[in-house]
């Protein structure tokens, strides 16, 4: 059981259970691939108010965390300002290139596929315009420099439009699963819902005071590692006083500085969006790809940098809590080779990293501010919001 502390008393909650790339490709975005694997460990990091404490009534840990669980909002629209940041190196634009290429593997190739385009979210800064309306309808807006992306979702349809690009994305939201739907993920309440379920006796969880966040009153929740070992350093999600739906998320990583991921809102409403937030007709001369394997059957991953993210979810773990390190084996002999082996693309990657040996041989260690990864020589993979130390330990006992 975790322990949920508060400043009056400290209350017990349930536990709750906390992507394979293959061959060469796999190799080749392994560097950007760790960026796919930290927005599924984000899920596994303290939130700064606007401005003021407001004085609420006093709450526990255990009550808050129900409060969220119990939250059922519906209706709301807002706006999210989102930062990551990773602490990757400046590629000059190709870790963007090779994170949508890696997305696209497998896929239409339409700018407007939102496996893709919302691969952009992985960093920077960005903002997000979102509006619900029940199950079946939401629209989630990427707003960029005199353009915008949108995601709708309205019944059985799911249209992306890229509006730089004006192509059009179209597919269904019926029986082959929610992937496609527009059912924002890359918001408070996706990342809180997320960093809950891995919530256990590893876990030390607070009430860390009361904030105002996008003009609403709010509990601050506040979430720490009680293990070494691992780079999380804290998680904060301020939660609406009266509605419990997240309305900021922040984690920080144990090392220090800005915040690895950022997201809140800025402006929210829960007043019923107007019904034609979600009407969506294809602009004239706007090229539409038509996602037709999505009436067949649910899509497969990629074999590529999807694939590797993708991959994490099945594999295997070792350890438990925050130092968890989910492991499998590439099928790439080699790893990640030098310059001389691998021609300049390998070079230059395996310069990224950081060589590393013991019991279990060779390997490069990719580093983030937040996921490390590890790739031997024998094409194994170790990643986790973990230390390199942490990695090589357990390379070694696995060995």
């Amino acid at each position: 059981m975790a322990p949920y502390e508060s400043d009056e008393a400290t209350a017990a909650a349930q536990d709750e259970d906390l992507h394979t790339g293959r061959r060469k490709a796999a190799r080749y975005v392994v560097p950007v691939a760790v960026v796919g694997v930290a927005a599924a460990t984000i899920g596994l990091v303290p939130a700064l108010a606007d401005s003021g404490d407001p004085d609420l009534p006093k709450i526990t840990a255990q009550q808050l965390i129900d409060k969220i669980a119990k939250s059922d909002v519906q209706q709301l629209s807002g706006t999210v300002k989102i930062t990551t940041d990773l602490g990757l190196p400046n590629l000059g634009g190709l870790e963007s290139s090779l994170v949508s290429g890696a997305a696209q593997g497998g896929g239409d190739g339409s700018s407007a596929d939102p496996e893709s385009k919302l691969t952009e979210l992985v960093s920077g800064t960005h903002t997000l315009r979102m509006a619900t309306d029940g199950p079946d309808r939401q629209k989630l807006s990427l707003l960029e420099s005199g353009a915008e992306y949108s995601l709708i979702h309205d019944g059985k349809d799911v249209w992306g439009y890229d509006s730089k690009s004006n192509e059009v994305y179209h597919g269904t939201a019926a029986d082959s699963g929610k992937e496609h739907t527009a059912e924002p993920q890359a918001t408070p309440k996706g990342f809180a819902d997320e960093v809950l379920k891995s919530v256990d006796d590893t876990t030390s969880v607070t009430v860390d005071g009361t904030a105002q966040v996008a003009g609403r009153d709010a509990y601050k929740l506040l979430i720490k590692p009680k293990q070494s070992g691992t780079t999380v350093g804290a998680i904060s999600i301020a939660v609406d006083a009266k509605t419990g739906m997240p309305l900021k998320f922040t984690l920080t990583p144990k090392s220090g500085g800005s915040a690895v991921l950022d997201a809140g809102f800025t402006q929210v409403s829960f007043a019923r969006p107007a019904a034609s937030t979600f009407d969506f007709t294809p602009p004239k001369g706007a090229k539409v790809t038509e996602d037709k394997a999505e009436s067949k059957a649910p899509r497969q991953a990629p074999e590529s940098g999807k694939g590797f993210a993708e991959g994490l979810k099945g594999s295997d773990v070792l350890g438990k809590g925050w130092t968890s390190i989910a492991t499998f084996d590439t099928g790439a002999e080699g790893g990640m080779p030098s310059g001389s082996r691998g021609g300049d693309l390998d070079g230059f990657l395996g310069s990224l990293g950081d060589q590393v040996s013991g019991k279990f041989g060779k390997g490069t260690v990719f580093s983030t501010r937040l996921v490390n990864a590890l790739i031997t020589d024998d094409g194994k993979v170790y990643a986790g919001a973990v230390t390199k130390d942490t990695l090589v330990k357990a390379a070694n006992e696995a060995k």
